[in-house]
């Protein structure tokens, strides 16, 4: 069987990308998701966690050995170097993961999630990239509200993202999140239509 099509989900911050997953996977399409599988490499013990812990210490280690994500992010985002150097360790793993999961799904199509596809240079790992998006503003109001962080922390976050017309510029399809829950569904509804078109054509 010739691999699925691949779509490569992104946006910015906050801007709705895990609930457009979550209806692709109503509509049953499998999601491969770069921050679950990201999760699952650095589980106490395993090789990527050590690694973490020996390019940037131990302090991002909390006492029942997991991983202190919280003080990680706080830290990345104010160091470039030591951001970096995480990417070095992470992103490899979550690409090849990624891909080996691709290959094996059976859906007409696959939803890949990655936050950061425009800024890691990712464009040729899918076939069409959907870009979810919103206004700045309202990324800071969600994010703020989401993560309870400040308003500063959040344009530090926006800041180190791709800027939202570079994202617009490199889509092959985007969702303005903006409206309701309905009409949000709509347009992922829409888009599901198309992308099995498309995956019945071979992808032209």
């Amino acid at each position: 069987m010739a691999a699925p099509l691949k779509i490569g989900l992104t946006g910015g911050i906050a801007s709705g990308k895990s609930t457009v997953a979550d209806l692709f996977e109503e509509l049953g399409i499998d999601v491969i998701d770069a921050d679950r599988i990201s999760r699952e490499l650095v589980e106490p013990g395993s090789p990527l966690l050590e690694q973490i812990e020996d390019r940037l210490g131990s302090a991002f280690i909390d006492a029942l050995g997991r991983l202190d994500r919280t003080r990680l992010r706080e830290h990345i985002f104010s160091h470039p170097k030591a951001r970096k150097t995480l990417e070095g360790i992470l992103h490899p793993a979550i690409r090849e993961e990624m891909e080996q999961r691709a290959r094996k799904s059976r859906s007409p199509y696959v939803v890949l999630v990655i936050p950061l596809l425009i800024e890691t240079g990712q464009q040729e790992l899918v076939d069409r990239i959907l870009v979810v998006d919103v206004p700045e503003r309202a990324q800071i109001e969600r994010v703020v509200e989401r993560d309870g962080i400040s308003a500063e922390q959040a344009r530090k976050i926006l800041e180190s993202q791709a800027k939202r017309d570079e994202r617009l510029a490199a889509a092959d399809d985007v969702i303005r999140n903006t409206g309701s829950p309905d009409s949000l569904r709509e347009e992922v509804e829409r888009l599901h239509r198309h992308y099995l078109q498309l995956a019945g054509s071979g992808f032209d």
